[in-house]
């Protein structure tokens, strides 16, 4: 078997219409990572996916999932693949505990095991005192869990999530957080795409960037970061006065004891503290904002 998740060489896909969707895309995922697949709406992100899991037909190129190609092993690739789409697709009336269990019997799965694997996966959600009732008396945050419950079910040795938290609160977007590092640090490889560029610089080891059916940035998240010149911080003292003596560092005032700069990764820290003790005020705290990947993102799309 192949040392990749994924291998993906000269990917084309051209709709009848003739839109150029992907445009000879070259990606491998290694096993084990847990990898983000970054791109605006449009770029060719849920493209890959559908032609990954069979949905999409592809123009040319090859696909290959765990060492299986999708055009003479599509059904041995998609046994390995659980995915979580941006959509509900489940049927709002059956039961939480039916939506994984019947998910389970497509595949094969005995009633029995499928019970037992979807109460461990329940309890790990936090869904499982939900488990008999409709799935439509669940909140949006339960329903995304849900999804994630019924693409488990399955064990798949691959788990593609598609905006897993869109539509979910900032409590339980950290407790998914948790919940998936922990799935990866068990050996589930993830591919995820996502807008919430925090998570990518929380979770994942490699990103890739997606432009007009283009790969235009692959590398590890900690050296996409270094590719950053700027920087935002957020800068907290006894009281915020004098900001037009720091023009150049574009300050934003917060509240009364915060404000926020643009930094030259460049120039020394101390400098910019030596410019605040002149305008009058004590430094108590000083951290960068999670935005550094989201810069890196924009200042690439509008090239």
């Amino acid at each position: 078997m192949s040392e990749y998740a994924v291998e993906i060489e000269n990917l084309k896909k051209v709709y009848a219409d003739g839109t150029e969707a992907l445009k000879g895309i070259n990606l491998t995922v290694d096993e084990g990572d847990f990898f983000a697949l970054l791109g605006a709406n449009g770029a060719g992100k849920t493209t890959i996916i559908g032609i990954m899991t069979g949905l999409v037909n592809k123009t040319s190129g090859t696909v290959r999932v765990f060492g299986h190609d999708i055009d003479t092993h599509l059904s041995a690739a998609k046994q390995t693949i659980g995915v979580v789409p941006q959509e509900f697709n489940f049927n709002q009336f059956e039961k939480v505990i039916d939506i994984l269990t019947t998910e389970a019997g497509y595949f094969g799965i005995p009633r029995a095991q499928a019970l037992a694997d979807a109460e461990g996966i329940l309890k790990s959600l936090e869904l499982w005192g939900k488990r008999d009732i409709a799935s439509r008396g669940l909140s949006g945050g339960m329903k995304r869990r849900l999804m994630i419950g019924r693409a488990l079910i399955t064990r798949p040795k691959l788990l593609i999530l598609d905006e897993p938290t869109a539509g979910v609160d900032v409590e339980l977007r950290h407790s998914m957080w948790k919940f998936l590092t922990k799935l990866n640090e068990q050996g589930t490889t993830i591919l995820l795409t996502t807008h919430y560029l925090e998570e990518v610089e929380r979770l994942c080891e490699r990103a890739a960037i997606i432009k007009t059916g283009q790969i235009i940035k692959n590398d590890r998240v900690r050296n996409l970061l270094d590719l950053v010149e700027q920087e935002t911080l957020v800068v907290h003292v006894d009281q915020v006065k004098n900001l037009n003596k720091l023009s150049k560092y574009n300050p934003l005032e917060i509240d009364e004891e915060t404000f926020e700069i643009v930094s030259d990764k460049k120039e020394r820290l101390s400098i910019f503290v030596n410019e605040l003790v002149k305008a009058g005020m004590c430094l108590k705290d000083i951290r960068p904002k999670d935005n550094r990947l989201e810069n890196l993102f924009l200042s690439i799309l509008r090239k």
